[in-house]
C-alpha cells in the first residue's frame, strides 16, 4: 500500500473499538479466544494443518502454535523491532517466511526453517520508492511478492529456489501498472496462488481497482476490472479462490460509505466479476477468505469492525463480533483463526 494509504488506515485502527456484537452465531459455529503472548498488533495468519498456524505483526512480532493454538510461542525477529511483518506464509512446523512492509530498506522478506529460533535475512528492498505489500507461494520453492508500482510499472519479485534468490520481474512480462497503483498491505491477502501455476493479485489507484492474474506460474499475467468501490484509502482487501474458477474479492478503508460495493464474485478464474451484497462492518473488509473442505461455500471475512460469515457466497451476511481484526484463515473448517490488535487471536470453528 501506498505510504499516504498505509498511514491513513493506521490512524484510524489505533482508535478502533472492540465491544461485542449481540447478534446471533451461525448454527455449528465456535469462537474461542486464545492467549497469544504477545501486545503486538497481528496483521497476518498461515495455518498449516489443523494443529500449526503462524501469525505475524507489528515490532517484528511472529508467533506459532504447535497444538491447535492451546498453547502459541511468541516471539520477535533479532534487529527488525521497527518493522511491520503485514505477512507469513508457513510452509510447516519448522519452516516460515515474514514479509515486512515500508519504503525502501523497510521492505523485507526473512525465513526461518527451525521454528523461529533464528531468521535469514533473505531480500531488503532497495530503491527508495518501493513498498512491497504481500506475498504467496505455490510450494516450498515457488513463490511470489508484488508491491507498488513505480514510474508506471508493476513491481514483482519470484523466487523458485525458496527465496534464496528473489528476482525482479521485468516491466515488459507485466501489464502496464495504473497511476498511483497499489496494493492494500492490510491482512497479507492482496496475492493468492492455486493449483496449476494460478495466482491472483487486487490493486488499485482511487480511481479504479484490478485483478491481476496468471495461469503459468507467472509467465504471463491479465488484468481485469474489478467492481468494488475504490477511493483514497478504500479499495480491494483481500483475494481468495476455493477453486480455479469460484473466486472472491473484498473491499474496504477507513472511508468506506454505506453504498459501496465491496464484494464481487467470480466464477470464471477471475475474468468476470458480479457485485455482491456489502458486508456488515462499517469500515468493511480487510482479510477474507472461503472455508476449505466445506459441502456449501462459506466465506468468513473480517475488519476492524469485527467477523462476518456468509454462507451463499455473499449474497448476505451475518456478524459474529465487532472485536478488531485484521486477518483470517482456515486448514479446514475445524480450524481456522483470526488475528487483530492488542494480540487477538481467535480460533473458528464449523
Amino acid at each position: 500500500m501506498h505510504a499516504l494509504r498505509y498511514s491513513a488506515l493506521i490512524l484510524c485502527l489505533a482508535g478502533c473499538g472492540t465491544q461485542p456484537a449481540s447478534s446471533p452465531q451461525p448454527r455449528m459455529f465456535v469462537r474461542t479466544d486464545q492467549a497469544s503472548g504477545t501486545n503486538a498488533l497481528l496483521i497476518a495468519v498461515s495455518p498449516v494443518n489443523d494443529n500449526v498456524a503462524w501469525v505475524s505483526g507489528s515490532l517484528g512480532t511472529w508467533a506459532r502454535t504447535l497444538d491447535g493454538g492451546t498453547t502459541w510461542q511468541a516471539g520477535r525477529v533479532p534487529g527488525a523491532d521497527s518493522l511491520q511483518f503485514r505477512d507469513v506464509h508457513a510452509i510447516d512446523a519448522t519452516t516460515a517466511y515474514l514479509l515486512s512492509i515500508g519504503n525502501g530498506p523497510a521492505s523485507r522478506i526473512y525465513k526461518t526453517t527451525n521454528g523461529g529460533t533464528s531468521w535469514t535475512l533473505q531480500f531488503t528492498n532497495q530503491d527508495p520508492q518501493g513498498f512491497y505489500d504481500c506475498f504467496d507461494f505455490w510450494d516450498a520453492r515457488r513463490g511470489i511478492a508484488i508491491g507498488d508500482a513505480i514510474d508506471g510499472a508493476i513491481q514483482m519479485l519470484t523466487t523458485t529456489d525458496g527465496g534464496t534468490t528473489w528476482t525482479k520481474v521485468s516491466a515488459h512480462r507485466l501489464p502496464a501498472a495504473q497511476a498511483g497503483e497499489g496494493s492494500f498491505a492490510a491482512s497479507g491477502l492482496c496475492v493468492e496462488t492455486g493449483e496449476d501455476g494460478r495466482a491472483w493479485i487486487v490493486m488499485s489507484n482511487p480511481e479504479r481497482g484490478r485483478l491481476l492474474h496468471t495461469r503459468d506460474y507467472g509467465a504471463t499475467w491479465a488484468i481485469d476490472t474489478l467492481p468494488i468501490t475504490t477511493r483514497d484509502g478504500v479499495g480491494p482487501q483481500a483475494v481468495s479462490f476455493r477453486d480455479s474458477r469460484n473466486g472472491l474479492v473484498l473491499g474496504g478503508g477507513y472511508n468506506s460509505q454505506p453504498t459501496d460495493v465491496l464484494a464481487a464474485i467470480s466464477r470464471d478464474g477471475g475474468a468476470t466479476w458480479t457485485p455482491r451484497a456489502r458486508p456488515p462492518q462499517r469500515r468493511g473488509i480487510w482479510g477474507g477468505v472461503f472455508v476449505p473442505g466445506t459441502n456449501r461455500p462459506i466465506i468468513v471475512a473480517v475488519g476492524p469492525d469485527g467477523i462476518a460469515v456468509s454462507r451463499d457466497e455473499a449474497a448476505t451476511w451475518m456478524q459474529l463480533d465487532t472485536f478488531n481484526y485484521w486477518s483470517v484463515g482456515f486448514s479446514s473448517p475445524r480450524a481456522g483463526w483470526a488475528v487483530g490488535m492488542n494480540g487477538r487471536i481467535t480460533r473458528l470453528r464449523f
